[in-house]
């Protein structure tokens, strides 16, 4: 009974320490962040419309000179499981050349040009005149793997990132100034994991309508801007931490299984009872 014991226990602690383990993952993937802004550079320009978005990857800096009033376009991979955060910065031009406040606002669309809600943070802004930065902020909600056609949740694919002023003096059109766009995700774990996923993620292809060439014919069409793959793929990891919680699970189960058996089972033939009987 006591060697019964033995293994019953050693088999809790290994039950125990893979769920502790399936914690410390969940914990570790939901508290990793981006790299810090200004370590990794990104490109130097903005796209001007969602066909000539600027592609960045998550953990890049992308900086871009414009004026005052244009749009400016970034496009990015979000994968499964992701939380996507998109900071944005503008350095606006010195005070004594403004008449005013401005007031910018940062939008994000998915693969499909829906613009998706921010779970949180400063998405639109207003600098006073004597103001020399204004900093904005879109928390999205999780990408999901799949979801019901009705349904408006993000989706593993392309997003686009559109910064703009939305209220300005209108002598103030035209201004120089500086933009920084940077993106980062968390991974949520398993917790956020479903029962299926997409054949193929949200991301533009080729455009049906051609360009106009300067003959006024119509060019050949041109891929829109699509946000690259990232390093490890679409959806590619296997693994997250409910495989840790299955596991845990079935051994503890097979634990109880065997420790009811012990406490049911016959403790064999009493010594007082004759052959026989």
């Amino acid at each position: 009974m006591s060697r019964t014991r033995r293994v019953l226990a050693g088999a809790l602690l290994t039950g125990l320490t893979l769920l502790t383990g399936a914690s410390a993952a969940s914990a570790d993937d939901a508290t990793a962040s981006p790299s810090p802004s200004g370590e990794e550079s990104g490109p130097t320009e903005a796209g001007t419309t969602f066909r000539t978005a600027t592609a960045i990857r998550q953990g890049e800096t992308a900086t871009a000179d414009a004026s005052t009033g244009d749009y400016l376009y970034w496009v990015f991979p979000a994968d499964a499981g992701q939380r996507a955060t998109v900071k944005a910065k503008v350095t606006l031009p010195e005070s004594a050349t403004r008449h005013g406040a401005q007031t910018w606002q940062v939008d994000v669309y998915d693969g499909l040009r829906r613009r998706q809600a921010c779970m949180y943070g400063k998405q639109t802004g207003t600098a006073a005149a004597d103001a020399a930065t204004v900093e904005l902020t879109c928390v999205l909600r999780t990408v999901r793997a799949l979801a019901e056609p009705w349904a408006n949740d993000p989706l593993p694919g392309s997003y686009y990132v559109r910064l703009t002023v939305v209220g300005l003096p209108q002598a103030d059109l035209g201004l120089p100034v500086r933009t920084e766009v940077e993106v980062g995700s968390k991974d949520q774990g398993g917790s956020v994991d479903v029962d299926g996923s997409l054949s193929k993620p949200l991301v533009p292809g080729v455009s049906a309508a051609g360009q106009a060439s300067d003959d006024g014919t119509d060019a050949s069409p041109r891929p829109a801007a699509m946000a690259a793959e990232p390093e490890d793929g679409w959806s590619s990891g296997w693994w997250t931490s409910r495989w840790l919680w299955t596991a845990g699970g079935g051994v503890l189960a097979a634990l109880a299984g065997v420790f009811g058996y012990s406490l049911t089972r016959g403790r064999g033939r009493p010594s007082h009872v004759p052959p026989g009987v």
